[in-house]
């Protein structure tokens, strides 16, 4: 019997990559405390990897033991900008102030997935992106929240590549779908070697 793909996320983009992958999944959000997990494992000395590894592991866990028939795909994503791990914004006034301390600069986004099968990993992967900001002025950056609005709040960077976010960037180093969230050539494999999706 063909395993059921059951992605353990609330998140519209990566949704809309499988999808438009034409993969058959279900969809099942985990709830996760991302703050307090982050927290911990930087006082445990863990590296960017090991966050965003760990994220997604836990993800696929909340949702695998309801699920013990299914492929559980947990997946997330972290920025870092010299050394500093970005959550999301809360409101606007938060994204400005993290606009204004990725601007000129360059960060890294990491993202990961974990695949859990009869209630265990079997599957991992992190990729990562190199993104540079350009050094736009005040003028552009509060067109560019007026605009966006709050729709922002849901990337951790405060901005969609794929949306007029790209107009803040000067370069980017580094797979499409890494920026967007989510490894999905990689899980893309994955689910192709199980035979679950057409190869």
């Amino acid at each position: 019997m063909k395993k059921r793909i059951v992605l353990a996320s609330q998140s519209m983009a990566r949704q809309n990559m499988l999808r438009q992958a034409g993969v058959e999944f279900e969809v099942k959000p985990a709830r996760i405390d991302e703050e307090a997990i982050i927290k911990s494992l930087l006082a445990d000395g863990a590296t960017t990897n090991d966050i965003v590894d760990a994220l997604a592991e836990y993800k696929a866990l909340r949702v695998a033991g309801s699920h013990p028939d299914g492929l559980i795909i947990g997946s997330d994503q972290i920025l870092v900008c010299e050394k500093k791990i970005y959550s999301k914004a809360q409101n606007l006034e938060q994204a400005k102030i993290t606009l204004k301390e990725l601007r000129g600069k360059s960060h890294q986004l990491l993202s990961a997935a974990v695949i859990f099968e009869d209630g265990k990993p079997v599957w991992r992967t992190v990729s990562r992106a190199q993104l540079f900001m350009r050094n736009y002025s005040d003028e552009y950056l509060d067109d560019y929240l007026k605009y966006c609005g709050s729709d922002i709040l849901s990337s951790v960077g405060c901005y969609f590549l794929e949306d007029k976010g790209v107009n803040l960037f000067s370069r980017v180093q580094g797979d499409y779908f890494t920026v967007l969230g989510f490894p999905l050539l990689d899980v893309l494999e994955f689910l192709r070697n199980r035979g679950v999706i057409p190869s």
